[in-house]
């Protein structure tokens, strides 16, 4: 059970930089510490930090990198099992000066071609999906009312971590806001719909998507009971997600139904819906394991 925990922790991290853009130089780091990461049994910490001296990725796989520093989702990364399963943590060093989001982002990109020998294509390929929609007497969850200092301006930075033992996931998204998937529940505090999509999306069988025409800067509480049995079965799902290797028996229990998760979102005013989607996609076409010397 503990591997299971440290998967859905491991899964947790959603990349929230913005979409790079075409910049006329070539942006790197001045400097970057690239080192293999072994699974701790015990527990895990793992995140995604930022400021203006240096970034810092802990416990992430290649995949995890390649969508962070893409802005893609994790079914939108396609190559070798191992690119979700080895596990690296990344502290690279800014140059002098500020640096937008974007530009960081393409300082990663630069880093995982040069260390990692990242090759690879983009392509379109057709999703089996699910989206999530509205229920037919609209949405039920407690909107949170914006801080009383939301005009101040924000800290610098990004610091996003999430952690995971035998007491279940605890993903810090800053600000006040987090996610835990513990104790037979998901509970949600301040959360946006597409960082609600993008946390459910783990613990299902398909690719999730929002069509839910909420705003998405609009931050809501949201709780969802699991029973037992569907609470294990979304764990084993979050472990495939993070590309963890299950005895057959387990990857058989993925395949079970998950009820009492669905009647969990019809009570917040929630509802998946089964559809086929074309979304583009990154293959990777070759990478290595063992990243270039430091």
């Amino acid at each position: 059970m503990s591997r299971l925990f440290l998967a859905t922790a491991v899964a947790a991290v959603v990349p929230v930089l913005a979409v790079a853009q075409a910049k006329p130089q070539r942006l790197q780091f001045e400097a970057a510490s690239i080192r293999q990461t072994p699974v701790l049994e015990a527990g895990v910490k793992l995140g995604m930090h930022s400021d203006g001296a240096q970034v810092r990725f802990d416990f992430l796989s290649l995949r995890d990198l390649t969508r962070i520093a893409w802005q893609v989702k994790d079914y939108q990364v396609l190559g070798p099992d191992w690119i979700a399963s080895e596990r690296y943590t990344v502290t690279a060093k800014l140059p002098e000066g500020n640096f937008t989001d974007e530009q960081k982002r393409e300082m990663l990109q630069n880093l995982l071609i040069d260390r990692f020998g990242l090759k690879y294509h983009n392509e379109k390929k057709e999703f089996a999906v699910y989206a999530l929609e509205q229920g037919k007497n609209g949405v039920k969850m407690v909107e949170t009312p914006p801080d009383a200092n939301a005009d101040a301006a924000p800290p610098k930075g990004l610091n996003i971590s999430a952690s995971g033992s035998e007491r279940g996931v605890f993903v810090d998204l800053g600000g006040g806001a987090y996610f835990t998937f513990a104790d037979n529940k998901f509970v949600g505090h301040k959360i946006t719909v597409p960082r609600i999509t993008d946390s459910l999306a783990m613990y299902l069988d398909k690719p999730l998507v929002d069509q839910t025409g909420l705003p998405a800067d609009k931050t809501y509480d949201l709780t969802l009971p699991i029973s037992p049995d569907d609470y294990r079965v979304m764990l084993i799902r979050s472990a495939i997600h993070a590309g963890v290797q299950l005895p057959p028996q387990a990857m058989q229990l993925a395949d079970g139904s998950i009820d009492s998760f669905y009647s969990a979102l019809d009570t917040a005013g929630l509802k998946l819906e089964s559809k086929r989607a074309p979304l583009d996609v990154i293959v990777v076409d070759q990478a290595n394991k063992a990243p270039s010397d430091n």
